[in-house]
């Protein structure tokens, strides 16, 4: 357990900064060998989650501001601004060039300086009606 709540901090802000320049490789080194990631899309490893992300980067161009960031012990809680633009295909879709904006939230459990659990919340509706993709 790392109970330094300033470096688990660091540790979600380099989280950040590797999604928002799409750096899958170190999105993946950030995490422990047996981290489960759970989100809107769906839970699992980081092998299973890494094609969902790419996706989300290079299809919506998604971009995570960080609005607020609390840290206790082996935990890390953060409020996003969420941003992007459905740009290139995605998801099985077309893209429609329309931009989205929402309040994102994510949860991480850290061990050893890596990220064991993430779990992340987010308004998949009110993006899809900004991107104008039909809710199926």
């Amino acid at each position: 357990m790392d109970t330094d709540p300033d470096r688990n901090k660091q540790v979600v802000r380099e989280y950040v900064d590797a999604f928002n320049r799409g750096d899958l490789g170190r999105l993946r080194s950030l995490f422990s060998d047996d981290a489960e990631i759970q989100g809107v899309l769906g839970r699992g490893q980081i092998d299973r989650i890494l094609p969902i992300w790419e996706q989300l980067i290079t299809g919506y161009g998604m971009q995570l501001e960080i609005e607020e960031m609390v840290a206790e012990d082996d935990r890390v809680a953060v409020r996003y601004t969420e941003r992007g633009t459905f740009a290139a295909a995605a998801f099985g879709r077309e893209p429609t060039g329309r931009s989205y904006e929402l309040v994102a939230m994510e949860w991480f459990v850290l061990s050893n300086g890596r990220i064991r659990r993430r779990w992340g919340a987010r308004d998949a509706a009110s993006q899809a009606r900004q991107l104008g993709i039909p809710l199926d």
